[in-house]
């Protein structure tokens, strides 16, 4: 069984990919990130940067979403980034939030894994070392750091053992 195991680890490292958990980002780097991105002018990269991070969602949480699941109606989204490219839609409240080529889809998994590695070659990261999922384990060690409340970042991303927080 352990040398099944290291021959699928060998076959990773050989098609150049990290594997185990990769690391959520520090608030210098997501400052920077949303910094360079309102430089850019990338609206809707924003405002799909800002909703991961401020709500803890994962690339594969996020792409889904339809302008209703952020926005419904009576109801004012906090972030300007995220009114801001909600206003840029054209078209119904039932559509997809993230749009990917065709238009008509959200955008898929592997579009947002691509988007989240550009953003991140920005600004000098090696995008190997983060993941869609770092996206959503970023605000938790943010509020831990200022804090120091571990029971209260253990609710964030619905924890039932505190070991799974600490780790």
């Amino acid at each position: 069984m352990g040398s099944s195991r290291a021959l699928e680890q060998g076959k990773a490292e050989k098609r150049g990919r990290l594997t185990g958990s990769k690391l959520p980002l520090l608030s210098k780097h997501v400052w920077a990130t949303r910094t360079r991105l309102q430089l850019l002018g990338k609206k809707r990269d924003l405002a799909h940067f800002n909703l991961a991070i401020d709500n803890k969602l994962r690339g594969c949480d996020l792409v889904p979403l339809r302008a209703l699941d952020v926005a419904p109606i009576g109801y004012a989204v906090d972030r300007a980034s995220i009114r801001a490219h909600l206003a840029a839609l054209p078209g119904s409240e039932d559509r997809f939030l993230f749009r990917g080529k065709t238009g008509e889809s959200h955008l898929s998994t592997r579009q947002c894994a691509r988007l989240l590695g550009h953003w991140l070659a920005l600004i000098g990261l090696d995008p190997l070392l983060f993941g869609t999922y770092s996206l959503g384990r970023t605000k938790a060690p943010l509020i831990y750091r200022k804090t120091g409340n571990l029971r209260a970042v253990q609710l964030l991303p619905g924890h039932t053992k505190i070991e799974s927080t600490v780790r």
